[in-house]
């Protein structure tokens, strides 16, 4: 059974779909660049070394859909992490599985 707020429904000859509207941004945090400025007039290398530093910003949606027996659900899941994109694909495909 699938069971959704709007009711259950046999989960035989269900379609699934799934989108990633999720992105990851690569920057280099405030702290790095300020604390690279202050110590590049001691140590030159140093506060270069400092630049490499990176922080990861995950933002965006996955978009869960379902549909059958006269049914239609969609739901949208904040994007927390890069790897939850990968989970919820899986547990999408675990769903497809059973309604085949």
């Amino acid at each position: 059974m699938v069971i959704t707020p709007g009711g259950r429904f046999p989960i035989k000859g269900t379609v699934w779909t799934v989108t990633d509207m999720s992105r990851t941004e690569t920057s280099t945090p405030t702290w790095a660049v300020i604390t690279a400025i202050l110590i590049f007039w001691w140590t030159c290398l140093l506060g270069l070394l400092i630049l490499l530093v990176k922080e990861h910003k995950t933002s965006g949606h996955i978009q869960v859909t379902v549909q059958g027996h006269g049914s239609y659900h969609a739901t949208s899941i904040p994007a927390a992490h890069p790897s939850l994109g990968r989970q919820i694909n899986d547990q999408v495909n675990y769903a497809r599985s059973l309604a085949a």
